[in-house]
């Protein structure tokens, strides 16, 4: 059987036995976050139990490394989206210890995808098609300075509601243990004019 027949036949099993009541909220939601995180499998049921959220308390954005690079791109119009329209009113821009995306070198990503079967001659056509495709597929060297570094296009985005607390966190992705590297409160405190 395929993979997707597999997941197919699952999930047809899955509604008609009712199983998905279990997910339905069982309190009121009120956490109100949009969390940036990666797309790391071991964050997937860890993530939620470090954070203490359950179905409806957050938005919960994943990509790789939990970064993003373009205020104007999907990450960012995700974050925007959720603040606006989905009850959202904080953004924690959440890294992880061991990350893939730290060292990820370009020229071994692109070895990979010549191995796999992309022609060389696309490849070239990338590096000359007016955006920096290293850049682009490139990770980071510190997990903190990349957390630093999200949280700051999020926090300077002409269109960030004022007073929204952009906060930056590590989790551990072995024990859930969570470090806070920015703290979005102390900033907008630091932000308020003087009287």
């Amino acid at each position: 059987m395929r993979r997707i027949d597999e997941i197919l036949a699952h999930n047809r099993a899955f509604v008609e036995n009712g199983e998905y009541e279990q997910y339905w909220p069982k309190k009121p939601l009120d956490k109100r976050l949009v969390i940036v995180t990666c797309m790391d499998a071991r964050l997937t049921e860890l993530l939620p139990k470090a954070f203490n959220i359950h179905d409806g308390d957050a938005k919960v954005i994943k990509n790789a490394g939990a970064i993003i690079t373009a205020p104007f791109g999907n990450i960012m119009r995700s974050v925007i989206v959720a603040l606006y329209e989905l009850n959202a009113n904080e953004v924690v821009i959440c890294g992880h210890h061991d990350c893939g995306m730290t060292g990820i070198d370009p020229k071994t990503v692109v070895g990979h995808m010549v191995e796999r079967g992309i022609p060389s001659q696309t490849i070239k056509t990338l590096h000359h098609s007016g955006f920096d495709f290293d850049k682009w597929l490139t990770g980071f060297e510190n997990v903190q300075a990349s957390v630093e570094k999200s949280v700051d296009i999020v926090r300077k985005h002409p269109l960030l509601p004022p007073g929204t607390p952009v906060h930056g966190m590590i989790i551990d992705p072995k024990t859930g243990a969570l470090e806070w590297v920015v703290d979005g409160y102390e900033y907008l405190k630091q932000e308020e004019p003087a009287i």
